[in-house]
């Protein structure tokens, strides 16, 4: 039986890769540990037995102890490594929590798995740690583009994303890393621009637009990368770095509008121009030739789709974003869209 070890699973990537595991990969023993922050919901995993091939384990990746005897008498062929602090506002306003979960967290799953042995490390990564291109450019971020991180987050995602390239390079570890672009789909924290804007709209309120709302964004259904991520731990060389794209650039204020016209609401009521936020990148391009030339993986979702079955889900699922919205996320909310 293959053995796989899910960090962050019960975030929102995390918890989507479980469920495509049991659903796709039935003879997967799956291993899930997450530190259970406001962001980890074990509601994500609603309807998902403890039982021989699947267990769950509250604890920190940066927790040297709790991983040992996690992989004590186990073999664990892949790593799936998904634990971050995940969002920008938060880490502009603290960038002490991402520092522990994305680079101490990282080093310390590193340096076991190295210990253990595993067969496929893999590392999520962000299109955000190549940097922002401006408005007019025509560059195109490749594997090979500098990393040039302008946010707490990024910078934290990017200085994992270094040790892993060192643990291959020094260790021969054999580390994948993917760089994917904005992933979306359900069970997504309210706190990203389109779960915000979802419930936004089932609520009542106008949806926050930061600026013109001309950031241009790409957007990847969250099942694709769950694909991919399985297609990396069975094919890719150790050492490899790939780029995940989704359906191409596209304005913020646009994927507000798609999303107005999937709910039939009208702009000029539900969106508010707000205040841009501090170093507001502009776009992330990626070039992913690269992962379908070489692993034949190509994400398959195209943004109207995907975005109608978000919008499903999320009407279909109130009992699962109302608790998070009326719970601490209201604190946050207020401070943060206090021009709403």
């Amino acid at each position: 039986m293959t053995t796989v070890l899910v960090t962050g699973g019960a975030g929102f990537i995390g918890s989507n890769l479980v469920r495509y595991l049991r659903r796709e990969h039935r003879d997967w023993r799956i291993f899930n540990i997450d530190k259970l922050t406001y962001a980890g919901n074990l509601n994500n995993l609603a309807g998902i037995e403890v039982g021989p091939d699947y267990s769950f384990v509250q604890g920190d990746v940066a927790d040297g102890a709790m991983l040992s005897r996690v992989w004590a008498r186990r073999r664990i062929k892949y790593v799936f490594h998904l634990a971050a602090e995940t969002h920008v506002d938060r880490s502009l306003k603290d960038a002490v929590p991402f520092v522990r979960a994305n680079i101490e967290g990282t080093a310390v799953l590193l340096d076991l798995a190295r210990t253990e042995g595993v067969e496929k490390f893999i590392y999520m990564s962000t299109d955000e740690v190549y940097g922002a291109v401006p408005r007019g450019s025509d560059e195109v971020f490749t594997e090979d583009s500098p990393l040039k991180p302008r946010n707490p987050y990024s910078a934290t995602k990017a200085g994992a994303d270094l040790l892993c390239q060192v643990a291959h390079a020094s260790h021969d570890m054999p580390v994948v890393i993917v760089r994917a672009a904005n992933n979306y789909g359900p069970y997504q924290h309210p706190e990203k621009f389109l779960p915000l804007m979802l419930t936004n709209l089932m609520q009542g309120r106008k949806v926050p637009v930061y600026g013109t709302g001309q950031q241009m964004r790409d957007w990847l259904f969250v099942d694709d990368t769950c694909k991919a991520l399985v297609g990396l731990a069975e094919r890719a060389e150790p050492g490899s770095i790939y780029n995940l794209s989704g359906s191409g650039l596209i304005p913020n204020i646009e994927l507000a509008r798609k999303v107005l016209d999937v709910m039939r609401l009208e702009e000029e009521e539900n969106l508010k121009m707000i205040a841009d936020r501090p170093g507001h990148d502009f776009s992330y391009p990626l070039n992913a030739d690269k992962i379908e030339r070489e692993l034949n993986i190509r994400t398959e979702t195209r943004l109207d789709d995907g975005l109608r079955r978000t919008v499903f889900w999320y009407r279909n699922n109130e009992d699962w974003w109302r608790p998070i919205r009326e719970g601490r996320f209201k604190d946050y909310y207020k401070e943060q869209y206090s021009e709403l």
